[in-house]
C-alpha cells in the first residue's frame, strides 16, 4: 500500500520541514524520528509517486531521496521536481547504496545539493543536512512562486507590530486554494498566488510606497502599512482581485454559478488601536478570525 506518512513536529516554532523518500520502513522510520527530534518537521514517503503527490500540496525544504524506489528511481523524481517552477529551488540530497562516481555525477548534475551512500553515519547526514537547510534559507528568503517574503520573515515583521501602538494591517485569504489546485492542478494554482502578488505588489506601488507585503503561510499574503492608507487600498484590492477572479479559472467554467467555483478572496484589516497583542501567535489569531 502506497502513502506518505506524518510525523509530529516536536518544535514550537516552526520547524523547518524535511520529506524523506525511503523504501526501507526501518531507516525510514529511523531517519524520521531521529530528525524529530532534531527539530525538524519530518515526513515520509516509501513510494515515488507519493513523494511527487505530496509536493504537489507542500513543498518542503528539503527531500532526503533515496535512489532505488519500489515504482521509480530518485534520478526521475529529481528530473521531475527541477522541471517545475515551485520545486526547482528545494535541495535534494540523495540517500544510496551506489558508491560509483558515475552515479555520484549523474545526481549531480540533475541538480541534487549532496550525495549520502549507504551505511551512513547519522551523525554526518545530520550535519549535511543543516549546511544545505542553513544554505539554501539564506541563499533563498523569498517565497518560490511569489518572490515575496516567506511566512518567517513576516513572523519577524510581525513581532515588531508587537512593540508598536501605530500600526495597520491588511490580509488577504484565499479560500479554498487546496480544492481549486485538486481539480485545476499546482500549476493553475501557483498561477493564482503568483497574480494575487502581483496585484498586491502594484495597488501597493501605487498607493502605498514602501509599506511591507509577505506570506502568512504558503497561500496567504498580508500588507502593513500606514492606517492612513488601509481604505484606499482596502478599496483598490477589492476591485482589481474581483476583476482577476474569473479569470483564474478555463475559459470553459468563468460563466459557472459563483457559488459552484472553489476559489473565493476575502481581505481583513487589522488597526493597532482596536486590539493590542503582545506576542506573535495572538497577532495571527486575530488575523485568521478576521476572515471566519
Amino acid at each position: 500500500m502506497s502513502s506518505v506518512s506524518k510525523a509530529r513536529s516536536v518544535s514550537k516554532e516552526k520547524p523547518l520541514h524535511i520529506l524523506v523518500v525511503e523504501d526501507q520502513p526501518t531507516t525510514a522510520e529511523m531517519l524520521g524520528s531521529y530528525f524529530e527530534t532534531e527539530g525538524y518537521r519530518v515526513d515520509t514517503a516509501m513510494w515515488g509517486k507519493d513523494a511527487l503527490a505530496f509536493v504537489q500540496e507542500t513543498v518542503p525544504d528539503l527531500l532526503v531521496l533515496d535512489i532505488h524506489l519500489p515504482d521509480m528511481n530518485g534520478y526521475e523524481i529529481c528530473r521531475h521536481l527541477r522541471t517545475h517552477e515551485r520545486t526547482k529551488q528545494v535541495p535534494i540530497i540523495f540517500l544510496t547504496q551506489k558508491r560509483e562516481v558515475r552515479a555520484r555525477l549523474k545526481g549531480l548534475e540533475l541538480g541534487a545539493v549532496d550525495y549520502v551512500t549507504k551505511p551512513f553515519d547519522i551523525q554526518e547526514l545530520r550535519l549535511r543536512v543543516r549546511n544545505v537547510l542553513e544554505r539554501s534559507h539564506t541563499e533563498h528568503p523569498d517565497h518560490h512562486i511569489t518572490g515575496l517574503p516567506v511566512a518567517s520573515l513576516t513572523d519577524e515583521k510581525l513581532r515588531q507590530l508587537t512593540e508598536r501602538s501605530d500600526w495597520s494591517l491588511l490580509s488577504v485569504h484565499l479560500r479554498g486554494l487546496e480544492k481549486f489546485s485538486r481539480r485545476y492542478g499546482f500549476v493553475a494554482r501557483d498561477d493564482v498566488l503568483r497574480s494575487v502578488a502581483a496585484i498586491l505588489t502594484h495597488v501597493r506601488d501605487d498607493l502605498a510606497p514602501g509599506a511591507y507585503i509577505g506570506h502568512l503561510n504558503a497561500t496567504d499574503l498580508l500588507m502593513v502599512l500606514d492606517s492612513d492608507q488601509v481604505d484606499g487600498v482596502e478599496e483598490a484590492l477589492l476591485v482589481r482581485l474581483n476583476e482577476a477572479l474569473s479569470f483564474f479559472y478555463p475559459r470553459a467554467d468563468r460563466d459557472t454559478e459563483e457559488s459552484s467555483l472553489p476559489l473565493s478572496i476575502s481581505l481583513s484589516t487589522l488597526h493597532s488601536d482596536v486590539e493590542a497583542t503582545s506576542s506573535v501567535d495572538e497577532l495571527r489569531a486575530l488575523i485568521s478570525a478576521g476572515h471566519n
